[in-house]
């Protein structure tokens, strides 16, 4: 499996912000308010891959990666590393939204009520995907495992 490429990341929250952007120019007066508690989730999550991160860490660190009951299975290892690559996506696509989404706000405050309101719903939202990409590349370096040495077999 191939490493999450940061560039890929930033270009994805780019190009969905570019999108947010031109919709929400075009369609602000008919969108719903953006309350504060939509960027729950997404703080959670990085909370979570953080957490995973920080287990499979001190695991590799201490060689407990294995098949006993006091190890860490390299399945769930695997599937932590999925779970990081899957939030840096999904973190770099919402946050480039609400980035979107706050190009059109930031200038409106002034002039808009509504833009006030959503000012800090769409900031949370914002650097919480942006904390969630960050995140999940966080958790997918740590549970990269370090090739065999030389002379050593694989399995």
């Amino acid at each position: 499996m191939q490493r999450t490429p940061i560039v890929g990341l930033v270009a994805a929250g780019g190009f969905t912000a570019a999108v947010a952007a031109i919709l929400t120019w075009r369609f602000y007066g008919s969108m719903m308010t953006v309350p504060v508690t939509v960027s729950i989730f997404l703080w959670v999550m990085a909370a979570v891959c953080v957490y995973f991160a920080w287990k499979v860490r001190d695991q590799m660190a201490g060689g407990r990666i294995g098949q006993d009951r006091s190890q860490l299975n390299p399945l769930t290892a695997a599937m932590f590393l999925v779970i990081g690559k899957a939030s840096a996506w999904t973190g770099a696509i919402v946050g480039g939204v609400y980035l979107g989404i706050g190009s059109f706000i930031v200038p409106q405050i002034g002039e808009l009520a509504a833009a006030g309101d959503d000012l800090p719903g769409v900031a949370a939202s914002a650097v919480g995907g942006i904390a969630l990409s960050a995140a999940g590349v966080y958790l997918e370096r740590h549970c990269e495992a370090p090739p065999p040495a030389e002379g050593e077999p694989v399995g």
